[in-house]
C-alpha cells in the first residue's frame, strides 16, 4: 500500500484522526430528504470511530444521495483525497458505479449491498446475504433428522435467489425437494395448496419470505391444514413474524442479537434514537479498517480474505476472494411470539 499520511485536503465529513484514510460512501439522503438507513449506519460509524478505530485511520464520509451517479462521483472524490480504501455504499446499482471506480483505481471496497450479484474480487460485501441464510438452515434441519422438503416462494428476486440456494444446497446433501410452489401477491393460498398436496412426502417447508407478506403465508398455510416443520431466513426475525400462531415452532437463521443489542443500547445513549438493523455493518466496517490499517499489508486482498476471519458485532464473519462473504449464524426457534436460540452462531471458522 501507499505510505500512510496522505496529504491535502479531505472530502465530506471527516471523522478520526489516523494517517490512513479511508473512505466511506452512504445513503444520507433519498429524494432530497433525510434517509433514516443512511444516518443510522453514520452514526454507527463514528461510534466504531470513537470506540476503537479514531487514531489509526480518517474516514471521510460522503453522500451519494441513493443514486448510481452520485456513488461514482463520491467514489473519485474520495480516491482523488487518499482514501486506500472504500466502505459503502448500500443499494447494488450504486455499488456497481463506485466498483467501477474504485477497481480502475486499484483501491479495494467494502460494500453493504445484499446482492451477491455485485460482489467481485476487490470489491467485499459485509452484508448478510441469503445464500449465507438458506445454507445453515438447510444444514442445520439436516442435522435434525429432515430428509425432503418443499419450498413456497414468493415471484421476486428474493424469492429467485432463495430458491436456487436452497436447492443447491439440498442436493449437497442428497434431500429432495418434492414441490416448488411459488406465488405472486394474493396467490399464497395456491402455493399452500400445492404444498398440502404432498404433506406426507416432506418433512420441512422452507418460506423465504419477508415480514409483511408472512401474515397472509400464514393464513393460506392454516387454511391448507399444513403442520410440517417450517424454515425461514433472517428477514423472520421480526414481531410481525413472531406473533403468528401458525409460525410458533418454525425455524429461521440469522445473526445473534446479543452484538446489535450492544450496540443498540450505546447507540441510544448517544444519539437518543434507535439504530436500524444494518448500522451493525457499518460499525464492522469501519472497526475492521480501523484494525488494518496497523497491520503491514494493509487493505491487501490477503488481509481482506483471511481464513480465519474477523469477529464482528453479529458474530465471525470473512470475505471469500470473489467478494461474498460467509457468516457465523444462529438457528432460532419461535416459541411463545419470541425467537430462541436453538443451535448457536460459531464463534470460529474451520480454517479452509
Amino acid at each position: 500500500p501507499a505510505p500512510a499520511g496522505a496529504t491535502g485536503p479531505t472530502v465530506g465529513e471527516a471523522l478520526g484522526s489516523g494517517p490512513v484514510r479511508v473512505g466511506m460512501i452512504l445513503p444520507l439522503s433519498q429524494n432530497g430528504a433525510p434517509s433514516p438507513v443512511g444516518q443510522s449506519m453514520r452514526n454507527a460509524a463514528q461510534m466504531a470511530i470513537e470506540e476503537f478505530a479514531g487514531a489509526s485511520i480518517t474516514l471521510m464520509v460522503l453522500d451519494d444521495h441513493s443514486s448510481p451517479d452520485g456513488a461514482g462521483q463520491s467514489a473519485q472524490a474520495e480516491i482523488g483525497a487518499g482514501a486506500e480504501l472504500l466502505l459503502g455504499p448500500v443499494y447494488a446499482a450504486d455499488v456497481r458505479q463506485a466498483a467501477s471506480v474504485a477497481k480502475s483505481a486499484g483501491r479495494p471496497m467494502i460494500a453493504f449491498s445484499t446482492d451477491a450479484g455485485v460482489a467481485q474480487p476487490g470489491v467485499y460485501l459485509l452484508s448478510f446475504l441469503i445464500q449465507t441464510y438458506v445454507d445453515r438452515i438447510v444444514q442445520f434441519a439436516s442435522s435434525r433428522g429432515k430428509k425432503s422438503f418443499a419450498v413456497m416462494a414468493p415471484q421476486n428476486d428474493y424469492g429467485n435467489v432463495a430458491l436456487a440456494e436452497f436447492q443447491e444446497s439440498a442436493g449437497r446433501l442428497n434431500a429432495p425437494v418434492v414441490v416448488v410452489a411459488r406465488y405472486g401477491p394474493g396467490e399464497a393460498e395456491g402455493a399452500a395448496q400445492q404444498v398440502g398436496a404432498v404433506a406426507g412426502q416432506i418433512d420441512a417447508l422452507f418460506i423465504p419470505d419477508q415480514a409483511d407478506a408472512m401474515p397472509a403465508v400464514a393464513t393460506a398455510l392454516a387454511s391448507s391444514g399444513i403442520k410440517t416443520q417450517l424454515l425461514g431466513t433472517g428477514v423472520w426475525n421480526d414481531g410481525r413474524v413472531l406473533r403468528l400462531p401458525q409460525l410458533q415452532g418454525a425455524w429461521f437463521s440469522a445473526p445473534d442479537n446479543a452484538g446489535f443489542n450492544s450496540l443498540a443500547q450505546r447507540y441510544k445513549a448517544k444519539f437518543n434514537s434507535d439504530p436500524t438493523r444494518l448500522a451493525t455493518l457499518s460499525y464492522d466496517a469501519v472497526t475492521l479498517a480501523g484494525a488494518l490499517a496497523k497491520t503491514p499489508d494493509r487493505f491487501s486482498q490477503r488481509a481482506l480474505t483471511n481464513v480465519s476471519g474477523f469477529n464482528g458485532a453479529d458474530g465471525v464473519f470473512r470475505f471469500r476472494t470473489d467478494g461474498t462473504n460467509e457468516r457465523g449464524l444462529a438457528v432460532m426457534e419461535i416459541d411463545n411470539n419470541v425467537a430462541t436460540v436453538i443451535s448457536p452462531a460459531p464463534r470460529s471458522f474451520a480454517a479452509g
